[in-house]
């Protein structure tokens, strides 16, 4: 499973955001400069979105593109069409 064999890199991304989110924090606190609190909240945003476009290749790649049954395949998609149209919402 591709969450699994990616783990370390997985968690490498999750755990530079939560040091992106402890310094956007430190900048609210801190009652920071808006423009610098402003670009912290966009990088934040770019890490979450390469996170979750990494999830997502490895999910269509293991369960969908080299999965053999058809029926399968079409079983893989449909949730994971049904979560990538909640998160652009």
């Amino acid at each position: 499973m591709h969450t699994i064999r990616d783990k370390n890199k997985l968690l490498a991304r999750v755990r530079r955001i939560q040091g992106q989110a402890q310094a956007l924090e430190r900048q609210l606190s801190e009652e920071g400069d808006c423009v610098e609190i402003l670009q912290q909240i966009a990088a934040i945003r770019g890490a979450i979105n390469g996170l979750m476009g990494a999830v997502i290749e490895g999910h269509l790649v293991d369960h969908v593109i080299n999965e053999a049954d058809q029926a399968q395949r079409e079983a893989e998609l449909a949730p994971l069409l049904h979560v990538i149209k909640a998160y652009l919402k």
